[in-house]
């Protein structure tokens, strides 16, 4: 079967970690996979996907006719049997793409995109939220054969916000590599620490997310500001490319004088060295889709505070190997981490659960086995 996965650009965010992830499990299962992207990105898994030998084409023309003309060379030239769409512009011009042409058309829905909460997002204009969802409801509705929804809370919110009949999505959650993250110990913490310059004893938060508002990192920072006073060591790695919240976070992280205690890292290749290095891992986004991160935690043993909103209820298990607690609120926040901070049983006891879980329902290969599955069963719609 062949396949034309159209995103934006392979950068740092969940579905284009997920995408990198899942291409060399595709062609070994007989997925020759053609991506379509529609910008060069200087970070994230771009060059790390064309390296691998993967076939990756630019479409430089930056207005929505031109690519949707390009995509759809792309398809008679390649002899394409499934268009598979990620994020919204990919959405719309592979929708479009596909009028006319005997090839059925998958759309991922990999975050809540038109959540309540986003009408406070400063960077979000509301007109334009508005004509977005329109416009992704319609084309949605109308030129889409099937959705794939990265967990029940995204679908919940597409059938909502979309008008989506529910029939119409099937739930297949992201899955991650164990070999490139590799298993946790107490030696890897410890030469984690080392090489990050971190006290071996010293209480180790971290947190990874690009700086955007739907993370809710100034809250985590509010939060540092308060257990800095209860755990005087304490230290925070905050990674994560730069965004439309950075100024915000750079100014909160001066104000609160948060030197020495809070590491504003931007983007890093070594999260999973961060990872192994922490005691706790700690989310406090304000919507998700199924968050990466948090998987990617839990496959380093690590226990979980995270926002309690409904994607973090689907991955996590709050008492057996998380907390959650309200978002936006740092008090809460602060509190949750210090008594676990307090119980090293406990984190001890949540971090093993976390690796269980992670082994039992979000290893890679499951992942990969049901998107093929669901590709060969979508693209039977066409043949």
């Amino acid at each position: 079967m062949r396949v034309l996965i159209v995103i934006n650009g392979l950068g740092t965010g969940g579905a284009q970690r997920s995408l990198a992830e899942m291409l060399p499990g595709y062609a070994e299962r007989g997925v020759e996979a053609t991506v379509a992207c529609f910008q060069r990105m200087a970070e994230g898994v771009q060059d790390a996907v064309i390296a691998d030998g993967h076939d990756v084409r630019f479409i430089e023309d930056g207005s929505t006719l031109g690519r949707v003309r390009a995509l759809r060379r792309l398809v008679l030239t390649e002899d394409i049997d499934l268009i598979h769409t990620q994020l919204f512009e990919a959405n719309l011009a592979g929708r479009f793409a596909a009028v006319g042409l005997d090839v059925p058309v998958l759309t991922s829905l990999v975050n809540t995109d038109y959540a309540t909460v986003r009408v406070n997002d400063p960077n979000v204009a509301r007109y334009k939220l508005r004509s977005a969802r329109f416009i992704d409801a319609w084309t949605g509705r109308l030129l889409t054969d099937h959705f794939h929804a990265i967990s029940h809370a995204v679908k919940d919110g597409a059938v909502a916000t979309l008008g989506i009949d529910p029939r119409r999505v099937t739930v297949v959650e992201r899955g991650r590599d164990p070999d490139r993250l590799g298993a946790p110990s107490p030696e890897r913490k410890s030469a984690a620490r080392k090489t990050l310059g971190l006290a071996p004893d010293a209480p180790v938060l971290t947190s990874v997310g690009r700086q955007e508002f739907q993370k809710g990192q100034v809250h985590l920072l509010r939060a540092m500001a308060l257990l800095r006073e209860q755990v005087p060591n304490i230290a925070l790695l905050l990674a994560g490319r730069e965004g439309h919240a950075t100024e915000e976070l750079q100014m909160e992280y001066r104000r609160l004088s948060l030197e020495g205690t809070a590491h504003l890292l931007g983007h890093r290749d070594d999260v999973p060295e961060l990872l192994a290095a922490a005691d706790l891992f700690v989310f406090p986004s304000l919507y998700e889709g199924i968050a990466g991160a948090v998987i990617e935690a839990m496959a380093l043993g690590l226990p979980v505070v995270a926002s309690d909103i409904p994607a973090m209820r689907e991955v996590l298990v709050p008492g057996e190997n998380a907390v959650l607690v309200t978002p936006s609120d740092p008090e809460s926040l602060a509190d949750v981490v210090k008594r676990l901070l307090d119980a090293p049983d406990q984190i001890e006891r949540f971090g093993e659960r976390s690796r269980h879980r992670f082994e039992d329902r979000f290893m890679l290969d499951r992942a990969v086995d049901r998107m093929v599955a669901l590709y060969d069963e979508v693209a039977a719609r066409g043949r």
